[in-house]
């Protein structure tokens, strides 16, 4: 297959669920879906199906009386075993041209596009996503797809060198062996398939540990691989803990990296965990990490004030907050500060709140009981460090729901200022003027996402030099970057800067091989 017999790569389109027949088929999924409710998945390790007994429930965090899925947990002597098993795999997979590596994966886009529906409904039910953010999922998992199998045709041509005399000059990319890919529960569909997908087109064999919050997304990804044609001692699912399962994946002599998405802390003790070699290991592991934001939009004196508002609110409370790109801290100029909290609070206030299933909610339930414990915990306390304009009012019952919360006169010292919640809780904090507004937002240990809404062309290269963020937007939202157009991957603890769905990103995956011939 040769590059050339591709399209361009375009984003895949969102289904619009104002047309009829398109809501009728999300309601046909969600029935279809709820339907399949509480089945039992085996873990599979080098082809052969396991039961160990100790089970994971995956609930429905809209309605916890629901088990999405149950799920056999791995122990630490099976997540050794996976990496030896995909070791022994790793010389024959490696070996398959990229070229049908690339075409296993563009069947998976196909499926995934076919599947489309139930992919949302699973969303819906088991990460409590709404209709809208479900959708959003499913297109970037299959962007992911699309755009890294192109990726990977580029990367496998001739790469352009300096041809000495009297030699042929090249430089190829080889798979680097075993890697380990981690990623979150608030992607579990898009972030999974992007790292996993990543990883196995470029010839790695692939062991995919899920979150325990939605292992059941990952379950029916493995699925769609299968379906593809991805041999089975390319890629395990192992479902389990972090400390039983994670540990040992990370630490094991035979893992070459691991590719994670998570939580700072987390993060952290992977890379230093990954950092110690162990015996009989050969090579420095790769850590290819991202690791979340306390992401801040700043609004300017002349900012459109409405288009602000608009874009703060979608960005602190689509899917309840939980995205590492989520605006948590919006850092407005005096002159137009109050103005900027009125008009928040009124809208915030109308949002509505209930179960993810039902189209007319536009937030539902945040992830699970103990993310919902750490959120309320971090709204009483700002409500010490600041002034409550919106939240705290009632919630449907039944599931892990919480009001859009918004906190106004917050310092820059306040804990909800600089720490990461995850959840639905925006912040609000006054700026004497545009330099002091940056200097508020650079007042982090992350740097993932910003953006900026501003007339003034000075404020916004002022704001392009000095706003120190992975993913900076002007005049829109700070959440929702597209694959291929908005590479993604932050700065200091945000993570290394991975660039996920960037031109760079199948480099983090693969090594360079450098060969001279001397030519007559």
């Amino acid at each position: 297959m040769a590059s050339a017999s591709l399209s361009e790569f375009r984003n895949e389109p969102y289904a619009d669920f104002s047309v009829p027949a398109n809501r009728r088929a999300m309601e046909d999924a969600l029935q279809q879906v709820r339907a399949a409710f509480g089945r039992e998945y085996r873990l599979r390790i080098g082809g052969e199906w396991l039961s160990t007994g100790d089970k994971l429930t995956s609930l429905n965090p809209s309605n916890t009386r629901e088990v999405v899925g149950v799920h056999h947990k791995a122990t630490g002597e099976l997540a050794r075993r996976a990496v030896e098993e995909a070791w022994a795999a790793f010389p024959a997979w490696s070996r398959v041209p990229a070229a049908e590596r690339v075409r296993m994966l563009l069947e998976a886009a196909r499926i995934l596009r076919e599947r489309k529906f139930e992919f949302d409904a699973w969303l819906v039910y088991e990460a409590g996503k709404t209709w809208p953010e479900a959708e959003a999922d499913v297109s970037e998992a299959i962007d992911f797809c699309e755009y890294y199998a192109r990726e990977m045709l580029r990367l496998d041509g001739p790469q352009p060198l300096v041809q000495l005399p009297g030699e042929r000059d090249e430089l190829v990319y080889i798979p680097l062996g075993v890697g380990v890919v981690i990623p979150p529960w608030n992607f579990p569909l898009a972030i999974l398939t992007g790292m996993a997908v990543a990883s196995l087109v470029a010839g790695n064999t692939t062991i995919v540990k899920p979150s325990s919050e939605t292992p059941t997304m990952a379950a029916k990804f493995a699925e769609v691989l299968l379906e593809a044609g991805f041999p089975e001692s390319s890629f395990t699912l192992l479902t389990g803990s972090g400390q039983a399962v994670g540990d040992v994946l990370v630490v094991h002599p035979k893992t070459r990296f691991i590719a994670f998405t998570g939580s700072r802390d987390v993060g952290l003790r992977i890379n230093e965990l990954a950092a110690r070699r162990q015996p009989g290991q050969i090579w420095i592991k790769r850590v290819i990490a991202e690791m979340g934001g306390k992401d801040a939009i700043v609004v300017d004196a002349d900012a459109d004030l409405d288009a602000a508002v608009n874009g703060v609110l979608v960005s602190a409370f689509g899917f309840q907050g939980q995205k590492c790109s989520a605006c948590s801290r919006a850092i407005v100029d005096a002159a137009v500060y109050d103005r900027f909290v009125e008009k928040l609070a009124e809208k915030a206030g109308k949002l509505r709140v209930g179960p993810a299933d039902d189209p007319a909610n536009y937030m539902g339930p945040v992830i699970g009981e103990g993310a919902r414990k750490t959120i309320l915990s971090y709204i009483e306390a700002g409500k010490s460090e600041g002034r409550l304009v919106a939240g705290g009012g009632p919630v449907p019952e039944g599931g892990y729901f919480i009001a859009p919360t918004v906190i106004a006169d917050v310092e820059p010292g306040a804990r909800i200022f600089q720490e990461e919640i995850f959840g639905p809780v925006l912040a609000v904090t006054k700026a004497r003027d545009f330099e002091d507004a940056l200097d508020k937002a650079n007042d982090s240990e992350y740097g993932l996402t910003g953006a900026v809404y501003s007339c003034n062309a000075a404020h916004i290269q002022a704001a392009r030099e000095r706003f120190h963020v992975g993913n900076l937007y002007f005049n829109r939202k700070c959440t929702g970057a597209m694959v291929g157009a908005h590479p993604f991957g932050g700065f200091n603890m945000s993570g290394t800067d991975s660039k996920a769905g960037g031109p760079d990103y199948l480099l983090l995956f693969l090594q360079a091989k450098s060969l001279a011939t001397k030519v007559s």
